[in-house]
């Protein structure tokens, strides 16, 4: 154990542009779509007002970062490009760093331009659900603009990666990826690398729950924070024979087992439910 591991499972913290956020309980991250292609249609909202009713929900209900994303990543959504997200998000930003000057924003983009207008209208963190595979401008443009940087595996593109994803070994092949790009990342100067091994982006159910199972690794292993994003994803539904309307009590049940495994952000839908799920796996740590 490097003492960069031992600080790493006591006190990760994150610096959100001069503002620092604590990993050392885990946080929750509410997903705000500024898009009317979601896969939840509880979250079909492009409307500012309707974008603001969300950030003002999940802010109460206790998230700590809100991502905001302006592409429908869903399996053969249509992909738009970066001007139309930036047409999306600059006003969202606006409007919630108004309401809210304090707020944690997350930017859900692959494009390093919108990445990169999105941190100048004050948004702190890049979430990158291609890990800078789809712009390669991206990992450069993040280690310029020093904010954290969230890398996600996804095996293909989204058009494509759930046709029949193959792995010898799925938690081996993820890792081994991530780390990679985190030491890609490291020499662009990227100083907060967060990962996230990408479920249901290029994995069928069994990949999903063997990597769930053995999330810990990501940690462990990397010795950075890790990412959960579960939230009312097919490797819910398709297991219970639910809709996605239906999968909140599924995806409560998938975000215990990560925390249990030592995640440190949760990205989801439903704030209030992931908050409480926090509280009592903490209480159960002594914390």
């Amino acid at each position: 154990m490097t003492p960069h591991h031992i600080h790493m499972h006591h006190s990760p913290a994150i610096n959100c542009r001069g503002q620092l956020l604590s990993l050392a309980a885990p946080v929750v991250m509410g997903i705000i779509n500024v898009t009317d292609d979601s896969f939840y249609e509880g979250n079909r909202m492009h409307q500012l007002h309707q974008v603001m009713e969300k950030v003002q929900q999940h802010l109460e209900e206790g998230a700590a970062i809100l991502d905001l994303g302006a592409q429908s990543t869903r399996p053969g959504a249509t992909v738009i490009g970066a001007d139309e997200e930036i047409h999306r998000l600059i006003p969202a930003i606006h409007a919630i760093l108004n309401s809210y000057p304090k707020a944690i924003i997350s930017i859900d983009t692959w494009y390093a331009s919108v990445a990169e207008r999105a941190v100048q209208a004050g948004a702190s963190i890049i979430n990158d659900v291609s890990a800078g595979d789809l712009d390669a401008a991206m990992i450069p443009t993040v280690g310029q603009l020093q904010v954290p940087y969230i890398a996600m595996h996804m095996q293909g593109k989204p058009a494509t990666m759930q046709h029949n994803p193959q792995y010898e070994d799925v938690v081996a092949e993820v890792l081994d990826y991530l780390q990679q790009k985190l030491a890609q990342c490291r020499a662009a100067g990227i100083r907060d690398f967060i990962a996230d091994p990408g479920f249901g982006f290029g994995k069928t159910l069994d990949h999903n729950y063997t990597l769930l199972g053995q999330l810990h690794l990501f940690r462990d292993v990397l010795g950075v924070p890790v990412l959960t994003g579960i939230s009312r994803k097919s490797m819910i539904y398709k297991l219970l024979g639910v809709t996605p309307v239906e999968a909140l009590n599924g995806t409560t049940v998938l975000n215990t087992i990560a925390l249990q495994q030592g995640t440190h952000i949760l990205r989801v839908h439903d704030v209030k439910a992931a908050v409480e799920a926090i509280k009592i796996t903490e209480k159960m740590r002594g914390r």
